[in-house]
């Protein structure tokens, strides 16, 4: 039975999708637009999510206060209380990303497309050639798993790391090195 497939246009966007299929990767709510100090207090207070920014923030006011700022979007308050709601408002709206599941770091994973070590080069994952088989368990997925959690993996990142840290971990490397110089590539979890 077929597992869960990335693809793209390299191995790193091939593997980038397959991750995405699997987790919620880090990012911003579209709904969190708002510019002016009031409209973001507003949108801040209507859930118990803004509450916790507000309060991580640093915002301490009183109940009351609130409800006179919520009450006149004119209402004079000061500077640092501007940018504390700023603040709370910026963090709010960062959606965290899920970790990676231990059933991908665990995984199998079959890579189809151009495969070259030294001067091997080829077509995996067709009729003449299986797919290059790799075993993510064996692998350190450290470096990968950081950048992920901070928004911050990039298709190129993602297939460097995964070079170095999962296959040659894995399955050595290769004759010198290894290379995916192909535009399209499957990445099959099993």
């Amino acid at each position: 039975m077929a597992g869960p497939t990335g693809r793209g246009g390299s191995l790193g966007a091939a593997l980038g999708g397959l991750l995405r299929s699997q987790v919620t990767p880090r990012h911003r709510l579209s709904s969190y637009t708002a510019k002016h100090w009031h409209a973001q207090l507003s949108q801040l207070t209507a859930t118990h999510r803004g509450h916790q920014a507000l309060e991580d923030a640093g915002l301490h006011v009183t109940t009351r206060t609130l409800v006179n700022w919520l009450s006149d979007p004119e209402y004079n308050i000061r500077r640092g209380h501007r940018d504390l709601i700023h603040t709370a408002y910026e963090n709010a709206a960062v959606v965290p990303a899920e970790p990676i599941p231990d059933r991908f770091r665990r995984g199998q994973f079959e890579i189809s497309g151009l495969v070259k070590t030294g001067d091997d080069e080829r077509e995996r994952g067709n009729r003449r050639a299986a797919p290059l088989r790799i075993d993510g368990s064996r692998g350190y997925w450290d470096a990968i798993e950081e950048l992920w959690l901070a928004g911050e993996l990039t298709d190129q990142d993602f297939e460097d790391h995964f070079i170095d840290d999962i296959i040659v971990a894995d399955i050595g490397e290769g004759t010198d090195g290894w290379e995916f110089p192909g535009s399209a590539y499957a990445v099959e979890l099993r």
